[in-house]
């Protein structure tokens, strides 16, 4: 007779062990957090079609637009505080890779998102799930914030978890 196995935790990334314990705690906290509920997803649905179509014809300014309904709906739903979006037409790079989103907070000028619809060395359209994804990430460091309180906002398996659960419920019956 075998013994079931116990589930796993989530499993912690490599950095986890040179952070503080004031950074674990909040690391910890953030990984037990799997899931945001996005009520009624099928609210979004003409922004994130809007998105889709705006990406499939290179239009800056119509992504910029259904972007920006996208988070503020978003903000809305979650009860936190508003943030400004821009999209920019190529990813900057480097050694270290390519830059697909940044969420910045200055505290004289408010919150940004930011992302970009074009790779950095073949200047290609985003794929619209991927666009959209990074959206979502950038947004959920935003929740880790103000809807989690969190001091900090780290990479966790939670994280990862949540979101994918706001980004699939966005593009649920959406192809």
């Amino acid at each position: 007779m075998s013994k079931a196995a116990a589930p796993q935790k989530n499993k912690k990334f490599s950095y986890y062990r040179k952070l503080s314990a004031a950074q674990k705690r909040i690391y910890d906290k953030s990984d037990a957090i799997t899931r945001v509920k996005l009520p009624a997803p099928e609210r979004f649905h003409p922004a994130v079609m809007a998105l889709q179509r705006g990406l499939e014809r290179g239009d800056r300014r119509a992504v910029a637009g259904a972007a920006s309904r996208i988070v503020s709906g978003l903000c809305t739903v979650f009860n936190v505080p508003k943030i400004s979006v821009k999209v920019l037409s190529k990813r900057p790079s480097g050694r270290w890779g390519e830059l697909h989103g940044l969420y910045e907070s200055d505290e004289g000028k408010g919150i940004t998102l930011t992302v970009w619809m074009r790779t950095a060395e073949r200047k290609d359209i985003v794929a619209f799930k991927t666009f959209l994804r990074t959206i979502v990430h950038e947004f959920m460091h935003h929740l880790d914030f103000h809807l989690i309180k969190l001091d900090d906002s780290f990479h966790t398996v939670g994280f990862y978890k949540r979101e994918n659960s706001l980004a699939k419920a966005l593009m649920a019956g959406i192809e």
